[in-house]
């Protein structure tokens, strides 16, 4: 990376990239996101709404006038990106053809794998409502693409949406949900490691006695069973040594002593907390 010098105006509005949903308020913050994020980019980003940004928030007239063209005659996603790039000086000549070959790689995908990615990503940043929204859509376009008989990406690609709509469930604490979704991802590709994430699901939505049950009656799970207790006792055992853990055990002391006052003090420290990260988890 060259010299870090500002071009234009730092925006009093943010431009939000479309796909991967980050707010950028200047340039610089605009081609970092562009070049971290390639492989998440689509035609989505060429579109007039950047162009305003750019010449009304960051006063950049004569970018925006060059990227004018690209965008409404549907010219190439890595020349539109490196333009941006090469204008703004930020990264040197080597670290823009990266960039450009990430997204003439990803232009080889199709529109449901691109969009795939996009909301993986989103699960990785924890936005799973979002995520889940995102999910359902691109399953609602695959059914419709079959009903059209338009050309699919192999089925795989369906069965990882599944799976990865259960683990969004699962980031929202809905394991009932997220087992349905592991179950039904692994009826599409028998893969091991999705029906251990129905398993997985499955226990924490159970009681001890109905799991030993429901494992009883999935013969098939048997090993994956065992393996996934051993997997629990050794988290657990990790959890215990854990600073957040041990804050928690002296807090159940305070509660068993004399300090009342500081017990109520720290659960609605605590309380909050936990809202404040769920409710971040769960905005759109």
């Amino acid at each position: 990376m060259g010299a870090s010098v500002c071009v234009g105006n730092y925006a009093l509005t943010p431009y939000c990239v479309p796909g991967i949903e980050i707010n950028v308020y200047c340039m610089e913050e605009l081609c970092f996101v562009l070049k971290e994020n390639a492989f998440l980019l689509d035609f989505s980003v060429m579109e007039d709404g950047l162009l305003d940004w750019i010449e009304k928030e960051c006063g950049l007239k004569e970018l925006a006038r060059a990227l004018h063209p690209m965008v409404h005659k549907q010219g190439s996603l890595s020349v539109f990106v490196a333009a941006i790039l090469n204008f703004v000086g930020l990264y040197d000549k080597e670290t823009v053809a990266e960039a450009e070959q990430v997204l003439k790689q990803g232009a080889g995908l199709s529109s449901v794998e691109k969009k795939k990615s996009q909301v993986d990503y989103l699960v990785k940043k924890k936005k799973y409502t979002v995520a889940v929204k995102a999910y359902d859509s691109l399953i609602g376009k695959w059914e419709e693409n079959v009903e059209e008989g338009e050309t699919l990406p192999a089925p795989e690609c369906l069965a990882l949406i599944w799976h990865n709509k259960g683990v969004a469930m699962a980031g929202l604490m809905i394991y009932e949900k997220a087992a349905e979704c592991f179950l039904k991802a692994y009826e599409l590709e028998e893969r091991r490691d999705f029906y251990r994430d129905y398993l997985a699901a499955k226990r924490m939505v159970l009681t001890e006695s109905e799991y030993v049950s429901f494992a009883a009656e999935n013969p098939e799970g048997y090993e994956l069973t065992l393996e996934l207790e051993k997997d629990m006792e050794r988290l657990t055992d990790e959890w215990e040594r854990q600073p957040e853990y041990l804050r928690l055990y002296h807090h159940r002391e305070l509660r068993a002593g004399d300090e009342k006052q500081k017990y109520y003090e720290e659960n609605e420290r605590l309380t909050q907390t936990l809202k404040d990260s769920y409710r971040k988890s769960v905005a759109d």
